[in-house]
């Protein structure tokens, strides 16, 4: 008999404002930074470690980020200093002011070791205008001819301009390690194919769960694939990271994800996580009955229009499914004069 889950719920639909925050279990405070993009917020969270917090995911470096942080400390985590920040994954909304706690608070580093040699890499990383292979990975990836000659001219995203400068060491965490924060005791589980060792937190003593961008409830985490690995398969790491961790599972669990409202109904959101990118691949082999660049794949990936705000989001995550499919197998692909990488099925 198949099990029956409970849907997913929200139990607190109004979220912090800024320089705010919402208590959501005892000791853990739910606080959200703003980001200048259509996804406007990160969600951070403050742990009560008795005499120091432990901050959990921090929000882009700027200057109007360290003035909610001040507000912040002087506001709902009454003036008591930082411990420690940990970082779920190396994207720069969540690791952009880790280096400034660091330096400016005295604050622990805690990460896995991709995490922490990702963003201190890239924050050494500055570039005037994209690479020659970044350049030659758009086009074989088929981007617009117009947009690709618009982003070949100017200064790419530039890590360090949004990621304070990370000092020299952290304290590393791994699959299967123990933390105390806040009082309780967490096993680590690492997911991956949003980011490389991306690590989520368990809690042994309630019901919570720190899942960072791993387990989303409402939005799918992007998946990407970019010059630095243009023959990764971040799909196929994405699909063994949800079904390793939906054995933890459980239907009191209450997510505090990375971005949107906490949730219950875990079972199900893991459930649905699986089967959304399942779903996509069926539908991209039947979209590759003739062939086609992976900017010509958006249609049966995405329910929303691609602008160009979003365009290089989806671009990536087409070829992150191509890529997948071709490594499984099911597709196959062939080289267009101009050097784009055509993809097709022989069905």
């Amino acid at each position: 008999m198949n099990q029956i889950y409970e849907p997913i719920r929200y139990p607190m639909e109004t979220p912090p404002l800024e320089g705010e925050a919402i208590e959501v279990a005892e000791g853990v405070l739910w606080i959200r930074m703003p980001l200048p993009m259509v996804l406007d917020h990160v969600n951070c969270y403050a742990l009560d470690d008795g005499d120091s917090w432990t901050i959990v995911d921090t929000g882009f470096n700027s200057r109007r980020s360290r003035a909610i942080w001040e507000k912040l400390l002087s506001g709902p985590l009454n003036g008591k200093p930082i411990g420690r920040v940990i970082v779920t994954h190396h994207h720069p909304d969540h690791v952009g002011l880790a280096g400034w706690f660091q330096k400016e608070h005295g604050a622990e580093l805690v990460a896995t070791r991709t995490a922490w040699l990702f963003s201190r890499m890239l924050t050494l990383d500055d570039q005037s205008l994209p690479t020659d292979e970044t350049v030659a990975h758009w086009r074989a990836a088929g981007m617009d001819a117009e947009i690709l000659a618009k982003r070949a001219a100017e200064r790419p995203f530039n890590f360090a301009d949004i990621v304070y400068p990370m000092p020299l060491g952290f304290k590393r965490i791994k699959e299967g390690d123990q933390i105390t924060i806040g009082g309780r005791e967490w096993d680590i589980h690492i997911g991956n194919g949003h980011a490389p060792e991306h690590s989520t937190f368990w809690s042994k003593d309630c019901s919570l769960v720190l899942a960072g961008d791993q387990i989303l409830p409402s939005i799918s985490s992007n998946i990407g694939v970019y010059a630095t690995e243009p023959d990764a398969d971040p799909v196929g790491d994405w699909l063994e990271a949800c079904e390793r961790l939906k054995h933890y599972a459980r239907e009191d669990h209450l997510v505090l994800g990375g971005h949107k409202l906490p949730f219950t109904g875990l079972p199900v959101r893991m459930r649905q996580l699986i089967d959304n990118h399942h779903g996509a691949l069926v539908r991209l082999v039947d979209h590759l009955d003739t062939p086609k660049t992976a900017a010509e794949c958006f249609a049966p990936l995405f329910k929303r229009t691609i602008d160009e705000g979003t365009y290089g989001l989806a671009l990536v995550e087409s070829l992150a499914h191509l890529n997948h499919l071709y490594q499984q197998g099911d597709i196959t692909r062939t080289r267009r004069d101009d050097g784009a990488w055509l993809w097709h099925t022989d069905r």
